[in-house]
């Protein structure tokens, strides 16, 4: 009889152990098909752009005047700055707006004769994109002044308010890169739940519609866009 109990107290806990081992493999087994199942995602980009104007310009002017003694080549100088001046104040813009920001002397030997010649950089900033076209436009007027612009002298337009459409851009790349989703999900029987991770792609401002020279920086009509980087879960 003491061997029988025992038998029995035996068999007991070898059922429990049993009853728990299998509980035990289907609640790890469903937990790692839940976690699977939870780990599936999709990687997609989404597109953003948009049509901007450039709200500043800059035009980097350098003009030189060459001569046989300073004091002739220096008035020539005054002269051309004069005009300058006069030409940017006809056309609307503050005395501020254009400043000099530079000058050469170079002095050199030519047969014998001592020969000079004299360089001025002066530069307009202004926000007013409209009449800085203009100020382009109308830069022959200039040589009819006697200002002769050195090659290099150019009008620059730049947009530098990017801070203010980055967040609605990011949020409208992200809704583009959901609407992928959606459609890979669609095809594969699948519905698109939160983001796992997210990754901000490079801002870029290129002259819209591809005019505009190198980099498009004497174009104001600017391309902002932005290329997001989003994981989604699938469930």
């Amino acid at each position: 009889m003491g061997w029988d109990m025992r038998d029995r107290v035996i068999l007991g806990s070898a059922a429990v152990l049993a009853f728990g081992m299998i509980a035990g493999g289907y609640f790890l087994g469903d937990g790692l098909t839940r976690a699977k199942a939870a780990d599936r995602s999709v990687t997609v980009r989404g597109l953003a752009e948009k049509d901007v104007t450039a709200d500043l310009a800059t035009w980097s002017i350098s003009y030189s005047a060459t001569g046989f003694d300073l004091p002739t080549v220096r008035a020539e100088i005054d002269a051309n700055t004069k005009e300058l001046r006069a030409y940017f104040e006809g056309l609307g813009f503050k005395p501020d707006e254009l400043k000099p920001v530079g000058a050469g002397v170079n002095q050199w030997l030519n047969n014998g004769v001592s020969t000079i010649t004299i360089t001025q950089k002066m530069l307009l900033r202004t926000n007013d994109i409209a009449r800085a076209q203009r100020a382009v436009a109308q830069q022959f007027d200039l040589v009819r002044r006697g200002v002769t612009l050195q090659e290099g002298s150019g009008m620059r337009y730049s947009f530098t308010k990017l801070n203010d459409v980055k967040p609605p851009m990011v949020a409208a790349a992200t809704r583009d890169a959901r609407a992928a989703a959606e459609q890979f999900a669609k095809d594969s029987g699948a519905d698109v739940g939160g983001i796992k991770s997210a990754t901000q792609g490079y801002f870029s401002i290129e002259p819209r519609d591809g005019e505009g020279g190198e980099g498009g920086s004497d174009t104001p009509f600017k391309k902002v866009r932005v290329v997001t980087t989003v994981d989604f879960y699938l469930r």
